[in-house]
């Protein structure tokens, strides 16, 4: 039995008629650029996300890079961040110029941890007057403490910038209510990579946004700044969504609900089949089930990780690690200084993580095999 991480093709294989229709009629129209179905698209997702405003631009990436820049962030400026995530999260502070300040996270939900971030603000003295932003990651598909980022953040007056690349649909309980991911602080921002709950057909994401002046903002920016054709009232950049990728999503967008089930079923499956090994602990829900997406399935493993990914993959199991290096040891980030141990629990879920395939075509049978073969790597180690 052969069982990847991720199967893209058979989540496209059901809807190939679908999908065939939905490029064809961009094809023929040939409005590749900001074409009808971008503004459609951004219309779905603000209906989808009860969120004001929906800016639909190139990338996950180019959607936190677009953020910054929107409130002119750059050079002498600090923006706090998690220091376990996709590497997007920190790159983007470091390419407006500024400089990223990392916080270590809870080891439960491997999110910023609130208490860490409080006390990193606070360790600043004069120079958290040069804090412009703080990015929280709701990493996996589940929420992060947003209760206690939010109340942090307005204690010192900083803008929330929402990593939501993973969490289109996640579900937050805030103010005695609940609300999407990427819609409490001030932006928010998805990608729509093809591996994603919600994926297009190569790279696409969105920023989204209450604030009607900063969504005017953003969609100049995201066309070189410019107010009309050759006029350009700032400086941006290319960072449009194509037309196609909204044709796409588009097509998927009504299936998302129903993705999310799938995999919050598998979830639990694993949760179930998994609770007698004792080597290995299983995702921590700081919420109710179905207010985590499981845009990952990600497991610690007590000892051995490396040898159990080997061993999974020899028999033909897909997994992945996320991320073999947090960010205060990425060579890149060598200036800040920081030193080895100075973020232990970033650090150790990099030693320690693993993610199992979770994708919803995934079967009774193959996650079986996979319990299976975990169980046996453990018996025999």
């Amino acid at each position: 039995m052969k069982i990847p991480l991720l199967d893209v093709p058979a989540q496209l294989k059901s809807l190939e008629g679908e999908l065939i229709h939905a490029l064809s009629a961009v094809i023929h129209r040939g409005d590749f650029i900001l074409g009808t179905e971008v503004a459609e698209l951004e219309k779905q997702i603000s209906q989808y996300l009860n969120i004001r405003h929906c800016i639909g631009v190139s990338s996950g990436t180019d959607a936190l890079l677009l953020a910054l820049m929107a409130l002119d962030i750059g050079p002498g400026d600090f923006v706090v961040t998690t220091d376990y995530s996709f590497f997007a999260t920190a790159g983007v502070i470091s390419r407006v110029g500024a400089r990223p300040i990392f916080v270590d996270i809870d080891l439960d939900t491997y999110n910023i941890n609130p208490q860490s971030l409080k006390n990193t603000l606070h360790s600043l003295g004069q120079d958290l007057a040069r804090v412009k932003g703080i990015i929280p990651v709701h990493l996996f598909g589940q929420s992060a403490d947003m209760p206690s980022v939010v109340n942090i953040a307005k204690e010192y007056n900083i803008p929330i910038i929402e990593d939501a690349a993973q969490a289109i649909g996640t579900i937050c309980a805030i103010d005695n209510a609940t609300k999407k991911a990427g819609t409490i602080g001030l932006m928010g921002c998805f990608s729509f990579f093809p591996s994603k709950n919600l994926g297009g057909i190569g790279d696409a994401g969105m920023i989204v946004t209450a604030d009607d002046n900063l969504a005017e903002k953003l969609k100049k920016l995201r066309v070189h700044g410019a107010e009309s054709q050759y006029y350009h009232s700032m400086i941006g950049g290319n960072f449009r969504i194509d037309t196609i990728q909204a044709a796409a999503l588009l097509v998927k967008l009504p299936h998302l609900e129903y993705w999310h089930k799938k995999r919050q079923q598998n979830a639990a499956y694993y949760d179930e089949h998994l609770a007698a090994n004792k080597n290995i602990s299983r995702p921590y829900l700081n919420c109710p089930r179905d207010h985590h997406i499981y845009n990952q399935y990600v497991i610690s493993v007590n000892e051995k990780r490396d040898e159990l990914r080997q061993f999974l993959a020899n028999n033909n199991i897909g997994t992945a690690v996320y991320y073999p290096l947090p960010f205060h040891l990425q060579p890149c980030f060598s200036f800040l200084e920081n030193e080895k141990g100075l973020f232990p629990n970033s650090e150790y879920a990099a030693r320690h993580s693993l993610a199992l395939p979770i994708f919803p075509e995934l079967s009774t049978e193959q996650q079986d095999y996979v319990v299976e073969k975990m169980g046996e790597f453990f018996a025999k180690h």
